[in-house]
């Protein structure tokens, strides 16, 4: 699914937000980096962010 630059923004800032409170790192490859930012943003790249978007598509009627 290819998300917007809003709907990618709002899951890396989501997720950043879950690390930052202490939720599970999902990547092994993150050693020494300790920004949320960075460490959420690798997460989306590599597909493995738990968080999905729901669309509401032609809903003006």
């Amino acid at each position: 699914m290819a998300y917007t630059r809003f709907e990618r923004a709002r899951i890396i800032g989501a997720r950043a937000l879950q690390i930052a409170m202490g939720a599970p790192i999902l990547l092994d490859d993150v050693q020494g980096v300790v920004d949320p930012m960075e460490i959420s943003m690798r997460e989306f790249e590599a597909g493995v962010v738990p968080i999905t978007v729901k669309r509401l598509l032609d809903a003006v009627a």
